[in-house]
């Protein structure tokens, strides 16, 4: 090897500018990697004549100390130009952009709007399980062995004892047990709501669902009376549906209270002939429910009411089919 060729090499490298980190890697792989060009200089330095071999050794060791620092120079400078171009370009005291998000399902947004309004009157939660006992799912709310008001409601069993029902497991038909445990557990004054699903053995329809979910309401205390929970049930309507809203309240039956009503509200859209829609039964708390959880029906009075979730979000978002709930469309959910 000349001393030309290694001067022809220095300035190659001294020259050489990279613009990118691709330039840089092929400068890398042409001069500096396993087989580029003076490592294959350096593995030569044997072939070369014996007076010759210290010199040619130490100006390939400086070409090659000269291409690594003008490596690892062009890196940093690289590296240093992206970070100058990327704060240019993006200004971190900025907001993010926004970024499409979930929202509530309506049947939770309804649900907890109903949660505000009996807040607002002095009720709070109660919950209980899914899965209940005979007792308090039937027994207890009145509904005596082959009485016919237990066909009101299909139920499902998960488990059926024929000899003996009392040994019954099912899945809840409605929020009312959690009244009995309540009741159980606590002494009046009670005033409480037991939002919750419940299960009903029904064909799925656009006006029916196996599942859906219920707000009960129970006040137990001395001298509650119907007035009381007239003027409950008409606050809850105006809160909900407006203060404009037309109702009425008509005799109904429940085993669990006596007497016992169904409230309707006039409900009418452009779209739609008005007409009158239940939204609730209700009733004085039956004396024999009293009785069962352990309270003398000629002390304590109370009221109990209950309504489901799906029933008032159709009504209010003008909603005909109850599976649209639960078909978790995004093109039905996001409109909410």
């Amino acid at each position: 090897m000349k001393k030309s060729d290694i001067q022809e090499l220095i300035q190659k490298i001294e020259s050489f500018n990279a613009k990118s980190h691709e330039d840089l890697e092929q400068f890398r792989l042409k001069y500096l990697s396993r087989k580029g060009r003076i490592p294959e200089l350096l593995a030569k330095i044997g072939q070369a004549a014996k007076e010759d071999r210290a010199w040619m050794g130490q100006q390939l060791n400086k070409l090659k100390q000269l291409a690594n620092h003008k490596f690892e120079t062009l890196q940093e400078e690289l590296t240093e130009s992206q970070a100058s171009s990327f704060n240019a370009r993006e200004d971190i005291t900025l907001p993010p952009a926004a970024r499409d998000i979930g929202s509530y399902h309506p049947l939770t947004q309804t649900l907890q709007e109903m949660k505000s309004v009996f807040f607002r009157m002095g009720y709070t939660i109660a919950d209980g399980p899914e899965l209940e006992d005979d007792f308090h799912n039937f027994t207890a709310l009145n509904f005596p062995p082959e009485h016919p008001a237990r066909d009101m409601q299909d139920t499902f069993f998960i488990r059926k004892d024929e000899e003996n029902p009392a040994n019954d497991q099912v899945l809840r038909t409605h929020t009312s047990p959690v009244q009995i445990r309540l009741m159980k557990q606590e002494k009046p004054p009670i005033r409480a709501i037991m939002p919750g699903r419940v299960y009903r053995n029904e064909s799925i329809t656009a006006k029916s669902y196996c599942l859906f979910h219920q707000v009960e309401g129970l006040y137990v205390d001395k001298g509650v009376n119907f007035a009381e929970l007239k003027q409950t049930l008409i606050s809850f309507a105006e809160q909900v549906f407006g203060k404009g809203i037309k109702y009425r309240m008509r005799p109904s039956f429940f085993p669990f209270t006596e007497p016992s009503l169904e409230m309707d509200i006039w409900w009418e859209t452009e779209t739609r002939e008005g007409q009158w829609m239940e939204i609730l039964g209700a009733g004085m708390v039956h004396p024999n429910v009293l009785r069962a959880v352990g309270l003398d029906p000629e002390v304590y009075s109370g009221f109990a009411f209950g309504m489901g979730v799906e029933r008032i979000t159709m009504q209010r978002y003008g909603i005909d089919d109850i599976r649209l709930f639960y078909d978790n469309d995004v093109r039905f959910l996001e409109q909410f």
